[in-house]
């Protein structure tokens, strides 16, 4: 087994962020929800308890008992997880004068292992409404900003921490310093768990699960089902049969384009035109979620009928990511809040035929890519930008159509080709064109039109969980825009989103 940092949940939204800066080390993370203490694994190196909506003044938070590790292994305490500890060994926690949020400038109070080949002053980022306002004895103050005394501590003979920022975040520039002084040489991991070695436990976990039978697959064309297909595939060969959908919610000609991508990978896969299925489910319905559970029931029903021509297949295999797992439901059972749920975690029927199997379900998408080289798939499947499981379906906002469909399916090809064709689309995390639930006035031929507007869509990001715009430059939406407008008949205003994530999600429903 692998040495591992388990990261107890208390519901932040950042856990996750927590989490994959430990993989960024090549240590394996676990996260599990704050009841789940005081259960360790038996490599457990150190524990790592995160920040939370609550306070720790009110009943009704998550209010553990720490003992089981305090002073036995390495422990680290972020936001309420630090005013948790301190509260829990004689401290005092009250709420601040001002709620602080944003940028902060930390200095050093005192040496510590935990701040080693640090540089101060830095910048932290903050985003609590209490604070520490008296430290437990036998703790130490060891770092401050302006407005926050206490801004860490330890208790240096036990190796237990705390910090009231979040190091995990980008914000905090050497924040991932923090993290390793904690997780390599506090806890002293040796960062062994690696692309190969996850394929290779992989590989035992499946086999293991699934044994003689079989397993179908949902295609999409993108990288999270290709590299899990890849990876089932590498486990079970033969016993593997891949099902691509025609949804009628894909981009424009990519039903046949992905039917081809997967010639010569060695994989079964069998296409499956079900566009009317989808537009039936869909037909009345304007709420995100309901349709997003329309989709997903839908998928499976025709998973259902077209694995039935498929002796002995008891599992449904998918290419579920992390992030759709935060998203959709807390991590294993803890307090985290669903922002949304994902057609492949939270649209699956209760009573279902096949057994799920989600070999990436740990995973982020850069882990997933990297994944992806150390199987050999091909750099230029691994480098497309992701595309929502739901398609179009949650970039159509209302009720969906096909003719809306069709719309947006050609403003969306104008769009991501011409990021190809000026060398923009590598350094776009994610693109699409949403078709808005509005219609605007315009001029066209000395005609007065009453049409669609649409909203492009670009972002930067590392693993989908934050996010910026894109700044693409002026003139390329402009050239965009007078395409897609000139183009697509039924449009005649185009738009650009400048939002980030947080607030906004990437996309739009």
């Amino acid at each position: 087994m692998h040495e591992s940092v388990v990261i107890f949940d208390f519901g932040s939204q950042y856990t996750q962020l927590i989490a994959r800066r430990v993989r960024e080390m090549n240590v394996y993370c676990e996260i599990k929800p704050w009841n789940a203490i005081p259960i360790l694994p038996e490599n457990c190196k150190g524990v790592i308890l995160s920040g939370s909506p609550y306070s720790v003044r009110d009943t009704k938070a998550p209010l553990p008992d720490l003992s089981a590790f305090h002073g036995k292994i390495p422990v680290l305490g972020i936001c309420y997880g630090a005013q948790w500890i301190s509260q829990c060994y004689g401290g005092q926690v009250a709420a601040s004068n001002t709620r602080e949020y944003g940028r902060a400038q930390l200095h050093k109070v005192m040496d510590s292992p935990l701040l080693q080949n640090m540089d101060f002053p830095t910048q932290v980022w903050m985003s609590h409404g209490d604070s520490i306002t008296e430290l437990p004895k036998g703790a130490h103050r060891i770092c401050a900003t302006d407005d926050v005394s206490n801004a860490g501590f330890s208790f240096e003979e036990q190796a237990t921490y705390g910090v009231q920022f979040h190091p995990e975040v980008y914000h905090s520039l050497q924040g991932m310093q923090l993290l390793k002084n904690f997780v390599l040489t506090i806890c002293q991991c040796s960062g062994d768990w690696t692309p190969g070695a996850f394929i290779e436990e992989q590989i035992r976990n499946i086999r293991d699960k699934v044994g003689s039978s079989k397993v179908i697959m949902g295609l999409s064309g993108g990288v999270d089902s290709s590299v899990a297909a890849v990876l089932l595939h590498k486990a079970i060969g033969s016993q593997l049969h891949c099902i691509f959908v025609d949804n009628g919610l894909l981009r424009q000609g990519e039903f046949e384009e992905v039917l081809t991508s997967y010639e010569g990978m060695g994989l079964s896969v069998n296409g499956v035109r079900a566009s009317q299925l989808f537009y039936d489910a869909l037909a009345g319905k304007n709420d995100p979620e309901d349709k997003r559970k329309a989709i997903g029931k839908t998928f499976i029903e025709v998973f259902e009928q077209a694995g039935a021509a498929i002796e002995g297949a008891e599992w449904l295999g998918q290419g579920t990511i992390y992030p759709d797992v935060i998203e959709s439901i807390s991590v294993d059972g803890g307090p985290s809040q669903t922002i949304k749920s994902h057609h492949n975690v939270g649209g699956l029927p209760e009573h279902m035929k096949y057994q799920v199997i989600e070999p990436l379900r740990l995973l982020f998408k850069d882990e997933v890519r990297l994944l992806g080289r150390e199987l050999g798939m091909d750099d230029a499947l691994l480098k497309r930008h992701p595309f929502p499981g739901p398609g179009l379906g949650i970039r159509i906002l209302g009720e969906v159509t096909e003719k809306k469909v069709r719309l947006l399916q050609q403003a969306d090809a104008i769009f991501i080709n011409a990021l190809k064709q000026h060398g923009l689309y590598n350094s776009v995390w994610q693109a699409g064109v949403i078709l808005l639930p509005v219609q605007s006035v315009g001029v066209m031929g000395d005609e007065r039109t009453y049409e669609n507007v649409v909203a492009l869509r670009a972002v930067g990001s590392t693993d989908g969980m934050t996010a910026d715009w894109s700044h693409l430059p002026y003139e390329f939406l402009s050239e965009v825009s007078n395409k897609i407008i000139n183009g697509v008949r039924g449009i005649n205003r185009v738009t650009y989103d400048i939002s980030s994530k947080p607030p906004a999600t990437i996309e739009w429903e």
